[in-house]
């Protein structure tokens, strides 16, 4: 995966942030306070003490929120496309195994490399999300044939729905399955494709640089006012208070950070391994019930 700048090089980044365009109104700002200050050696009263620490309290704590919300919609968005995912394996497979008809021996085994197929599936769409490599994970599931070829695709997850697809549809030709059932085995495969469709999305559209440079100047301009703002009532104990404010603000950025990417292997992403574990237990299960012969 593409290594990620580090915060300070992000915070301090010129190209792709908004200082070109927001510099010249921050200057005229500048002059307006010079205007006030101006007016405060004329000995006008024009200081409100209290708006120096409320305002922007208010604003970090709005961008905050928002650049924490914004994260966590993604990591749900994501969660509940794998949710998807698995309802939509358990069906197909269910409706796979019951559904086909088998009239030789040989049709049982091409039954389940095609139901084996759909946990297979969504361990590529695993390590296609990471840009990894296609690994022995998948051995199980697949022919040497085909885990040779699916280490050559640049789209592993569509050539396996491309597989099941076609196997459908031989089935469908050789009259083992009716129209109706490849219609309902076709909408849950294009529902897994879709899901592809989701999980690409969220990766490839992360949070706009310029928000992010932003956000990290000003975390940095008000982590280091702080102790200009504190020293002078708490002295010794400036240095811990500081601390501790920073802590809150730059861990809540932080938890953004790692949850809007939510298909990685940080502590905080998605537990794709174990939902992949899940699907496999849960395949394995269904193949087990459906080679038995006892009528209820």
């Amino acid at each position: 995966m593409q290594k990620k700048d580090g915060w300070f090089l992000i915070a301090l980044r010129w190209r792709g942030s908004v200082a070109p365009e927001v510099l010249p109104r921050s200057l005229l700002c500048g002059l307006f306070g010079v205007f006030i200050y101006i007016l405060h050696i004329s000995n006008i009263r024009v200081s409100l003490p209290i708006l120096g620490s409320i305002i922007p309290n208010i604003v970090l704590g709005l961008l905050l929120v928002f650049r924490t919300n914004t994260a966590y919609e993604r990591f749900w968005e994501g969660r509940k496309a794998w949710g998807t995912l698995v309802n939509t394996v358990r069906n197909l497979s269910r409706q796979i195994l019951v559904a086909v008809s088998e009239h030789e021996p040989s049709d049982r085994k091409a039954k389940i490399a095609a139901v084996k197929l759909l946990p297979a599936f969504a361990i590529a769409l695993k390590l296609h999300l990471r840009s990894e490599k296609i690994n022995d994970e998948l051995a199980a599931n697949l022919s040497p044939d085909q885990f040779d070829r699916l280490a050559t695709m640049n789209h592993p997850p569509l050539e396996i729905a491309f597989w099941i697809s076609n196997y459908l549809q031989d089935q469908s030709k050789q009259e083992k399955l009716d129209r109706y059932q490849l219609s309902d085995m076709s909408y849950l495969l294009n529902q897994m494709v879709d899901v592809t469709g989701i999980c690409e999305r969220i990766l490839r559209t992360p949070i706009p640089l310029a928000y992010s440079i932003h956000l990290k100047q000003l975390l940095l301009i008000y982590c280091l006012s702080l102790p200009f703002q504190m020293v002078d009532q708490l002295e010794w104990m400036t240095a811990p208070l500081v601390s501790l404010i920073s802590f809150t603000l730059l861990g809540i950025e932080e938890i953004g950070i790692q949850i809007e990417d939510p298909f990685g292997r940080d502590p905080n992403d998605l537990p794709l391994d174990n939902i992949c574990n899940t699907m496999m237990r849960n395949i394995e299960d269904l193949i087990l019930v459906s080679s038995n012969k006892f009528k209820i």
